[in-house]
Formats: structure tokens, sequence, C-alpha cells
């Protein structure tokens, strides 16, 4: 319950943030988006264009543990993994707050899980990672988007949403590495402290997701989930 509360809180300040304390919104904000989403980058900061991609590169490394998770959840996994392609940390924290631990995956992976759980997909989003990183520090200038941090609502709150999903990984990671059966604090510390690489790094080496057969959960005798 401690856990619903403090991811629901922390949802609730966000949100209070992003309309209400956040800087203003800019006229050119819509065009801005479209331009970026369509790969119009031109007289755009590299900087604004790396992290505008990258916030996609987020939403697959959290649907890639998600979609998975969300197997034998109450709460539909899928519709809040989706909704965080447009709105990142604002959908995934209700599914944080309302899903419960989960460290065994029951039943076969369907195509779009085995896309998931492939390390092809951890390798090559570490490549795009690489590249849009380069990107933005090789022509961004740093002046430029300070400036539209401090004035620009759309920048400043999704700067804060990366930063947030940084945040929020672990709480995923110890029972998608429990579903492995992959017990090594150490390691679960190393990817938990290194912001968007350590995800990355995780997706590339993890094992293959084991499927369990459901006729076999009832045959296995119960046991607490670690706390990590």
């Amino acid at each position: 319950m401690v856990r619903k509360i403090a991811f629901g809180l922390l949802w609730l300040g966000f949100t209070v943030y992003a309309f209400f304390l956040a800087p203003p919104e800019q006229p050119a904000t819509f065009e801005l988006i479209k331009n970026l989403s369509l790969g119009q980058w031109q007289g755009i900061n590299p900087l604004v264009v790396a992290l505008f991609n990258l916030m996609g590169i987020w939403a697959i490394i959290y649907s890639a543990v998600v979609f998975i998770d969300g197997r034998g959840q109450k709460t539909p996994a899928w519709v809040f993994a989706t909704a965080s392609f447009a709105v990142g940390a604002f959908a995934l924290l209700p599914y944080l707050a309302l899903r419960e631990p989960n460290n065994q995956f029951v039943g076969k992976k369907n195509t779009l899980l085995k896309l998931l759980d492939s390390r092809v997909t951890g390798f090559v989003l570490t490549v795009a990672t690489v590249i849009l990183v380069a990107y933005g520090l090789r022509g961004g200038d740093w002046g430029s988007f300070v400036q539209e941090w401090q004035t620009n609502r759309f920048i400043n709150v999704m700067s804060l949403d990366f930063c947030l999903l940084s945040l929020l990984f672990p709480t995923l990671l110890g029972d998608d590495m429990a579903r492995r059966g992959w017990k090594n604090p150490q390691f679960f510390w190393l990817i938990a402290l290194i912001p968007l690489l350590g995800p990355l790094i995780y997706l590339s080496v993890r094992p293959p997701l084991p499927e369990v057969a459901i006729e076999s959960i009832s045959q296995q005798p119960a046991f607490s989930q670690p706390k990590i």
C-alpha cells in the first residue's frame, strides 16, 4: 500500500508541476512537436532533437519490461506502455501504482513478446542511443538548451520526464530478473545506477524469458517476493 501511495503522489506531483508550475507554454510548441515527429529538424537544437528521440527509446525500453510484467496482472499493462510513447512517465506512474509484484511469467510468448524479449532489440536500441547522444553532443548548443529549458514548458517537462524514467526503471528491474532466474544483486545496482545506458545493457544481455506452463504453477510451492 505504501508503494501504491508513493507512486500515486509522485504522479500527482509531476502532473501539478507540468500544468501549473513549469514555464509557460510557447506558441510554437505544436509546430516544434510536429517537426520533431516528422524528422524536419532544420533549425532545431540537436540537443532537443536527441532528447525527443531518446524519449521514444525509453518508451521501447519500458515496453520490453512492462508488456512481460503485465502477463498475470489485473491492470492492462499494454494500455500504459502504449500511452508512454506519447506522455512518458505520466502513463507509466499509474501502472507502477496499480501493479502487483510479479516475478513469474506464465504462458507462451507471442510474436510481440518474442521481439521485445530479444537481445537483438536491446542491441539495436543501444546503437540508436549512441548515435542520438553523439548527434546531440556534437552539434548541440547548451546555452540555447538551458534557455529553452527555463522558458519552454514542453522542453522543461520533457527533460524532467527523462530523468524520472531513469529513476523509475529499477522498480521493474528486480521482478524482471527474478522471472529469468537471474540472482545478481551487484548487477542489479550496476544497471540501476547508470541512467539509460544501464537499462540498454540489461536488455542486451538478459537471459531469455522462460515460458512456464499454467498447469505447472499450481504444483509449485508458494514463496515470497524477494526485496532488492
